[in-house]
């Protein structure tokens, strides 16, 4: 069982972008949660999103109140001026930040693209808007797995302004999603050397990391962490992610440790249940997981929490249970694609792991192979599921080559390596 951080790892890691850009100072679902009312005037005279309350677990005393607060300010001043960009734009990092809170990626994502775009469809626009609402918008394309697209937006953002390091970001995270590592990597050392903070440590850490150099990974993401403020939604990120290296990598014993001081900082952090439920279930301690897992679905009812039940339900025997999730999974999945997110890899997890229908994974794991064909896990994903299908050791191994060319020490990848060594 992977951990939910690895499953996720890219939209959050996308959109982090956004932190530097907003000057806020506070830190796909199954059912959707109720709507926030009370910040809603009955007579708006703009089409705002609304503002969805946050479960009772996660609105952290003051850091919810504040965001409320800052909601209700910008939806005022946008009622007293339609033309106020300045208010739209905020909204749109608000929106960023709590679809990484929340989990309600189908209602703020879109939500955001939607002010996005109103603000880039007008003209004599002052550059700084400009700038940040074109960095928005990549975020949000990046956290939907439009990667192609984010790029171009971008590359436009880097015309407008090529001093500001996010931009630079922004073009790590497209050109190693896209398979153009040499560019990742060039990228982020403009970034690191504008400002070396959280968003590029973070970055240098996982491009080590796909590139195989797991140590140096560990070392940038201690950095990271070293650089952001505690208690934050982004170090709880990153303090995840560490673990997750040590999970993979190097000690289980150490990530549980990591996993339990996100909790400690940030209590019902519901990635953190994730990682140690994965944890759990790699020690076959199969109550802790189950347990573990029924906790972050009631913070964030969370596709991945479930395919890790799912998994789990599977691993047990418990056919019935394992049954009954599939057509919940399949659902909350089509939510997100009916929202605009590329979902293809997580088809292949359901089709290829759980279900076991290798022509669907393989209808998934090709469609996003078409869209990202120099991409390490697009192609491992297409070897996994070609082994899975019994095809000819050359079929695989043409697939192979691509995926370790970055030297990568993924797990799956070097385990499929082993069994074709020998096929």
């Amino acid at each position: 069982m992977k951990s939910i951080l690895k499953n996720k790892l890219s939209q959050f890691f996308f959109a982090i972008i956004i932190l530097s850009l907003s000057n806020l100072h506070f830190a796909c679902n199954k059912n959707k949660q109720s709507k926030n009312s009370a910040t809603v005037e009955s007579n708006n005279k703009v089409d705002i999103p609304e503002l969805i309350t946050r479960s009772a677990k996660i609105q952290l005393g003051k850091e919810w109140e504040g965001v409320q607060k800052f909601y209700a300010k910008q939806q005022a001043s946008l009622n007293r001026n339609p033309q106020n960009n300045e208010a739209r734009l905020n909204l749109i990092e608000l929106f960023v930040k709590e679809a990484r809170v929340t989990g309600e990626h189908g209602h703020y994502y879109p939500a955001a693209l939607k002010l996005a775009n109103q603000i880039l469809s007008e003209d004599s626009l002052k550059k700084d808007i400009i700038f940040r609402t074109l960095m928005t918008k990549a975020g949000v394309q990046l956290s939907l797995h439009e990667f192609n697209e984010a790029l171009q937006t971008g590359l436009a953002a880097l015309k407008v302004n090529d001093r500001n390091a996010q931009v630079y970001g922004v073009l790590v995270d497209a050109y190693l999603e896209l398979g153009d590592y040499d560019k990742a990597v060039k990228m982020s050392d403009k970034m690191i050397g504008i400002k070396p903070d959280l968003r590029s440590y973070s970055r240098i850490s996982y491009l080590r990391e796909v590139y195989g150099d797991i140590d140096g990974a560990i070392k940038a993401m201690e950095m990271a962490i070293k650089a952001g403020f505690p208690g934050t939604e982004e170090t709880a990120w990153a303090m995840l992610t560490l673990g997750d290296l040590y999970n993979t990598y190097k000690d289980p014993e150490t990530a549980i440790k990591i996993y339990k001081e996100v909790l400690e900082v940030r209590p019902n952090y519901p990635f953190a249940f994730g990682a140690l439920a994965a944890v759990y279930y790699n020690n076959k301690d199969y109550e802790k997981t189950e347990a573990t897992l029924k906790k972050g679905i009631d913070i964030i009812p969370e596709v991945g929490f479930y395919m890790q039940l799912a998994e789990l339900y599977k691993t047990q025997g418990r056919n019935k249970e394992f049954e009954a999730l599939q057509p919940e999974i399949i659902a909350m999945l089509q939510d997100d694609v009916d929202n605009g997110h590329n979902m293809n890899l997580e088809y292949v997890d359901l089709y290829l792991k759980l279900i076991e229908d290798t022509s669907k994974a393989m209808e998934y794991a090709k469609t996003e192979f078409d869209k990202r064909p120099k991409n390490i896990d697009t192609n491992l994903a297409m070897a996994k599921v070609l082994h899975a299908q019994n095809k000819s050791k050359a079929e695989i191994e043409k697939y192979l080559k691509i995926a370790q060319k970055t030297n990568s020490k993924n797990t799956e990848l070097i385990a499929l390596l082993e069994i074709i060594d020998n096929k």
